[in-house]
């Protein structure tokens, strides 16, 4: 019986990965395995969630070696007789995904942000053409190796009937070491997982920026931004951008302030749901997307905001 294989070196994404298997399996025969590498705590998690878990440890693997990780998924997946795996569409995830795909000689999707199975066949939705449309698309070959964006699922919940087992794999040392590793130095929000976000395009000023940040903590949210205002005006760092360059975010309440609507930035932000957007352009593409639309300029906007959630 063909399986379905999930793994990620990220406890939440590797949980994500469990739901969209199961979905996937509901309505066939296929059999839903995870994976783990040298992480014990991770494989108890995903058994506790009802998978049946196969924990493979080997010194020799380096996490932070890609190709080993390649390696050893190549291993698993035929000896678990898995034709498709699923993998997390983040940075490492998208390269992990390449090279698993050549050693299978697999036919390889990223960025897939919904799944479906017509006729037998995984069906993969994905943003095409800069995020202008949707395309859906399916792996003809028997291999599958399919990267799935972050928070495209939800987290799996509690099943009974998991298990863990060790899965033996061959890993020659790996040529890299690890020599220390570090959280990133400033900055360590994840805006994937807030309920609420203060997005800060172009069409804001410095001075504003006190009272975004005011309106952000009054509602419990965190800031995030367009790409210009990160790469160009420095203003935040490059993990708060959403958007194709950045991240796809599905909070509660997006409160979107000075951003035109490039499609580029809308994938991100679009499946929120609530949008509040102000823009002082009565054209701006932004306000036919919102839920509640402002024409408005920010500096007079902005201080009132805050002072009314403060």
């Amino acid at each position: 019986m063909a399986a379905l294989l999930v793994y990620s070196g990220k406890s939440p994404l590797a949980l994500e990965l469990l739901t969209a298997a199961r979905f996937l399996a509901k309505d066939t025969a296929w059999e839903v395995k995870a994976v783990c590498i040298n992480n014990e705590e991770q494989a108890v998690e995903m058994a506790d969630r009802g998978a049946a878990t196969f924990n493979i440890k080997n010194e020799n693997i380096n996490l932070a070696d890609t190709a080993a990780v390649a390696s050893a998924l190549e291993q698993a997946a035929k000896k678990l007789d898995a034709s498709i795996v699923l993998l997390a569409s983040d940075r490492r995830g998208k390269e992990l995904a390449g090279r698993l795909a050549q050693k299978l000689q697999a036919g390889c999707l990223t960025d897939v942000n919904s799944l479906a199975v017509v006729g037998g066949k995984v069906q993969c939705q994905r943003n095409a053409l800069s995020g202008a449309v949707v395309a859906t698309q399916q792996i003809e070959s028997a291999w599958q190796v399919i990267a799935l964006a972050p928070r495209a699922f939800e987290t799996s919940t509690a099943e009974g009937g998991g298990s863990v087992q060790e899965l033996e794999i061959e890993a020659a040392a790996s040529p890299l070491k690890l020599v220390a590793s570090r959280s990133k130095a400033g900055d360590t929000v994840d805006i994937t997982a807030a309920e609420v976000l203060v997005i800060v395009g172009q069409g804001t000023e410095p001075e504003d920026l006190e009272p975004v940040r005011a309106v952000a903590k009054a509602l419990g949210g965190e800031i995030a931004c367009t790409k210009p205002v990160a790469t160009d005006r420095k203003w935040f760092p490059e993990d708060r951008i959403i958007g194709l360059s950045g991240k796809i975010c599905k909070p509660q309440l997006a409160i979107i302030l000075g951003v035109s609507g490039q499609v580029q930035f809308t994938v991100g932000i679009r499946d929120a749901s609530t949008i509040v957007a102000v823009n002082k352009d009565e054209n701006a593409y932004i306000l036919q997307l919102a839920d509640y639309a402002m024409v408005a300029d920010l500096q007079e906007v902005l201080p009132e905001l805050a002072k009314s959630l403060a």
